[in-house]
């Protein structure tokens, strides 16, 4: 029989304590995540990003085991969506698919602006860079750049531009005052229903994502004059770059990252960013990635806090430059 002192008796059960104390967070650890996560997406579904955020969200699923539920909360150019994540709660389960939108436009264009995007996220990894380009409607006789310049001047007011988010507000802002023209802003809430309207006719000018405007430049419904990116695009490769189409000074980056509410725990940014990051390298996301002529990306947690920190004052000089004052 087996007689210890009611000394050892005590030693041994605060062993069993301590151990049980020590295993206790490593299990927490392993355990996430323990239920399905919810990635909100700034823009309308069938935007470019509501497509990238579906197709790496199910490749991160399919390795976590547990879904990546889009849910999409447009408007207030990606604030509303950012004001979300800002709010849940830090534990892993709601990130954010962010853009230039709600982490560099929307604070900058704005006085009062609705959150602070450095402090209030945990940075989790960087996705990558659209494309965009510059089209017209087939009833405008331009096919470059220095010509819808010249008919924009010859027609002030005549044209009416289509915005489905920031970067083409701010693009759109930027492309007028370096032309020196005069267009009709109409901003619509995303970028489908303002495709619908150029394709359409209803307007006339937009600068739009490659993922949601190629079809249609193929189909010959749009034209493609330049593409804003600083080399030419394998999706459309005869379209030549803004700088080859006479506009060097338009420098405008377009980019998507994940993040978190700030605070998040580290294990669990980092297991985030491990998962994010291998969904970035997979066959099927790399192609389906390519007809969206979306350009993957992938970086620390600390990368993507400085291209945020840096995308900010890029926007706040890009603005100032078009003539966007804060409102």
């Amino acid at each position: 029989m087996n007689r210890r002192s009611p000394r050892l008796r005590v030693v041994a059960a605060l062993l069993t304590l301590a151990g049980a104390l020590v295993a206790a967070p490593q299990a927490q650890a392993q355990a996430y995540p323990a239920k399905p996560i919810k990635m909100i997406v700034p823009f309308p579904a069938g935007s470019a990003t509501d497509t990238i955020a579906r197709v790496i969200g199910a490749s991160v699923a399919a390795s976590i085991g547990q879904p990546v539920l889009v849910e999409n909360k447009a408007g207030a150019d990606g604030a509303i969506a950012g004001a979300e994540v800002v709010r849940a709660a830090p534990d892993g389960y709601t990130v954010l698919m962010a853009t230039n939108s709600p982490m560099s436009a929307a604070p900058a264009l704005r006085k009062v602006p609705p959150y602070d995007p450095v402090a209030d996220f945990s940075p989790i990894t960087d996705v990558g860079r659209y494309t965009f380009f510059i089209v017209v409607h087939p009833s405008v006789p331009a096919t470059s750049v220095a010509e819808l310049v010249a008919h924009a001047k010859a027609n002030p007011g005549a044209l009416n531009y289509a915005t489905g988010n920031t970067t083409g507000i701010v693009s759109m802002a930027l492309f007028a005052s370096l032309g020196g023209i005069k267009m009709v802003h109409v901003p619509y809430k995303g970028e489908p229903q303002a495709l619908t309207d150029l394709v359409g006719g209803r307007v006339q000018v937009m600068v739009v994502s490659a993922g949601t405007s190629v079809p249609h430049i193929r189909d010959g419904r749009l034209r493609a004059i330049a593409v804003t990116l600083d080399k030419r695009s394998p999706v459309l490769p005869d379209v030549p770059t803004i700088a080859e189409a006479g506009m060097p000074q338009f420098k405008l980056t377009s980019w998507a990252g994940v993040f978190g509410p700030a605070k998040m725990p580290r294990d669990v940014v980092e297991r985030l960013n491990r998962e994010f990051n291998a969904a970035l390298g997979r066959p099927d996301v790399v192609q389906a990635m390519e007809k969206q002529a979306f350009i993957l990306g992938g970086s620390t947690p600390e990368q993507l806090g400085t291209l945020v920190r840096e995308q900010l004052d890029s926007y706040r000089a890009t603005m100032k430059a078009a003539g966007i004052e804060p409102e």
